[in-house]
């Protein structure tokens, strides 16, 4: 009995329900970053078309499924098609096949740009995100409804995110072990692409130090943020944002697909920018 009560409980977590209006603006979000991603933030993966064949070296998805080697053409097509496809989701039409679309394509373009010797792992959570929208059906902003499914969705992103943290301290302890703490990682990475900012913290005694040994706890300690409630909770995140705003002040590091997918935890269905435009222009006095 106790057992089936654990799987209950667990169930319940997983899909403890979240407003129909969260998902909208999650959906908005998630897609229209994958428009601005693909023409401001990876561009760069269109030239892996005019890369010679015997150059790619396709990750473990790449290997299996198998896909075709990247050439100009297929490079431009998912370009093109992913492009149209994410700005037309972003406005929640055909939300299970155009996000299915969307999931399929941005992969493909995940594995175009990385199977060239460097691997991001600041993705991991924001395909999560795109895997589970599809799964959410239709949603409206500002829609009050409460959905299991969306709910779903949202906390596997949660978890993804959490996991990218936890993970990361894991491979650290794994690779290096407890000498991270001691170690020279932050000079380095200072030294290889630190701001003005960084140049004015590397100087202080024992700082890179702290702030490695405050790397390690908040990466393992941050699946601590599910037993948080309310405020609580949104000031956690909030302290993640913060850690990624440093990351970009120091040593220019962005992780944006990590922080959209952050959004998950927050109730985002509050900011209705569309909404606010129009009562602002209701409001407005009429023109003479």
């Amino acid at each position: 009995m106790s057992a089936a009560r654990g799987v209950r409980r667990a169930v319940a977590w997983l899909t403890e329900p979240v407003p129909l209006g969260r998902i909208a603006a999650f959906r908005t979000a998630v897609y229209l970053f994958v428009v601005g991603d693909l023409v401001v933030f990876t561009p760069w993966v269109r030239a892996h078309g005019d890369l010679p064949g015997d150059a790619y070296r396709p990750l473990l998805v790449g290997r299996m499924l198998p896909l075709p080697t990247p050439t100009e053409t297929l490079v431009d097509v998912v370009f093109w098609a992913l492009l149209a496809a994410a700005a037309v989701a972003a406005t929640g039409r055909a939300p299970r096949v155009l996000g299915t679309t969307v999931l399929v394509l941005y992969l493909e373009w995940m594995l175009i740009a990385m199977s060239y010797g460097k691997v991001d792992h600041d993705r991991f959570a924001f395909l999560v995100a795109l895997a589970v929208l599809p799964t959410a059906g239709p949603a409206r902003h500002g829609d009050p409804v409460l959905t299991r499914p969306g709910g779903w969705g949202l906390r596997v992103t949660q978890l993804a995110v959490v996991s990218t943290y936890f993970l990361a301290f894991w491979a650290k302890m794994r690779y290096a072990g407890p000498d991270w703490a001691t170690g020279s990682v932050l000079a380095r990475a200072f030294l290889r692409r630190g701001t003005d900012l960084a140049d004015a913290i590397a100087p202080v005694p024992g700082v890179l130090i702290a702030s490695q040994v405050a790397i390690l706890a908040f990466e393992l300690l941050s699946p601590v943020v599910f037993v948080l409630r309310g405020r609580a909770r949104y000031l956690a995140v909030g302290f993640f944002y913060l850690f990624h705003a440093m990351t970009i002040a120091t040593i220019t590091i962005s992780f944006l697909p990590q922080q959209v997918a952050m959004l998950s935890f927050l109730p985002i269905e509050r900011v209705r920018p569309l909404g606010w435009l129009r009562h602002t222009v209701r409001r407005s006095p009429a023109a003479v």
